[in-house]
């Protein structure tokens, strides 16, 4: 077992990979809203009193927050950090208005607002595009070498040499495709299609629930059927080809994130399994103790998940807004300033919620509850 790094290391190894994404997520923002004539009045890493600040020839203020889990972009019209209007922007002076958010028409306001995600994502990319050229990616095709006796792969009647063509409609291209599939769904009968001897065929089978540990002595579950590759096939790519090996490592990334929160909103996955900013940090630290290319390729899957779920369709995130705008291209008018007011409120209340809730669990998985339990007993 690994012995787990120090609260200096942890804080540093967090800093170090959410600020840049943070950071690259509102500076997608931010150079759109450029390119579109916008001008940005405050450009903020971090949230709360400002430590280090300045302003640029453009008149944009660059500052650093005490808080660093965020940041925003306010650009000039807005109301506030979370891009609410500004009710009194329409009384500028009308040649005040041509650079301002709230002017601008409503394909450009969607295009701002939508880059952080999308800069998220296209990081992610590049950044899984560099490991695959420099690493290369597996490309041992979805066949089953072996079946472990007694596991649901063996119950389900799936043989050695069986191609796993799909499970429950998805494509399984590769070997490692197959994992991604089930590994979040435990329990859960699935259809696998499988090609045998020249001939096709659907077996249903149901992932069993395996628990185990890490390196460093963190517990987790998963889904597993029970099958192992044959010969493993490890191939380097071309310059050319690792952006396509990443869009599609993240394309799949994006669509397990689906999955499991689909099972939370149906209740058939527990709001304890999920994790906020503290054990993101712990993660952090642990990956930076198995060196700097673990903690790189964190980098790469938070910035994944940040990118979806700002995409999220609650106000205060990018995707709320979004919403906005579609209702107003579709409607042709805005979505009523108080029904925006309200939304807003809802949406607070919503992400604070779920910011307690994940601390909650952060502060269970390691031990403080457990703790406190025995103090009390």
């Amino acid at each position: 077992m690994v012995e787990a790094p120090g609260a200096l290391l942890t804080v540093i190894a967090f800093l170090v990979v959410l600020g840049p994404l943070v950071f690259v997520h509102e500076y997608g923002h931010y150079i759109v809203g450029r390119w579109c004539g916008v001008k940005a009045e405050t450009f903020s890493i971090g949230f709360g009193r400002k430590i280090l600040s300045w302003r640029d020839k453009r008149g944009t203020e660059w500052k650093l927050g005490w808080l660093p889990l965020g940041g925003y972009v306010q650009f000039k019209g807005d109301r506030d950090a979370a891009s609410r209007p500004d009710a009194q922007w329409q009384q500028l002076p009308p040649e005040q208005w041509t650079d301002s958010f709230p002017a601008q028409p409503v394909w450009k306001r969607a295009a701002i607002v939508a880059a952080g995600p999308v800069t998220n994502f296209l990081f992610a990319i590049v950044i899984l595009a560099g490991f695959a050229w420099l690493s290369g990616t597996p490309t041992t095709p979805a066949v089953a070498g072996a079946v472990l006796e007694g596991s649901a792969a063996a119950e389900a009647g799936i043989r050695e040499g069986d191609v796993i063509l799909s499970i429950d409609g998805r494509k399984m291209e590769l070997f490692t495709d197959i994992p991604m599939a089930v590994a979040h769904r435990p329990g859960e009968t699935v259809d696998v299609r499988v090609r045998r001897g020249g001939a096709e065929q659907s077996l249903l089978l149901t992932p069993k629930l395996v628990k185990s540990k890490d390196q460093f002595g963190n517990e987790f579950e998963r889904g597993v059927i029970g099958i192992s590759a044959g010969r493993v096939v490890f191939e380097k790519v071309s310059l050319l080809q690792a952006p396509v090996v990443a869009v599609r490592q993240t394309s799949q990334i994006v669509r397990q994130t689906v999955e499991v929160l689909g099972q939370l909103l149906t209740g058939n996955r527990s709001v304890k399994d999920m994790s906020g900013p503290l054990k993101i940090a712990k993660t952090s630290g642990e990956a930076a103790t198995m060196g700097a290319a673990s903690l790189v390729f964190l980098a790469a899957l938070i910035s994944i998940n940040l990118g979806f779920i700002n995409l999220l369709p609650l106000p205060m995130l990018d995707g709320g807004h979004l919403l906005f705008y579609s209702y107003e291209a579709i409607r042709r008018r805005p979505v009523p300033a108080q029904a925006q007011e309200w939304a807003f409120r809802v949406g607070f209340v919503a992400i604070i919620t779920l910011m307690v809730v994940v601390t909650f669990n952060d502060l269970g998985s390691f031990g403080l509850w457990d703790r406190i339990s025995d103090l009390i007993g």
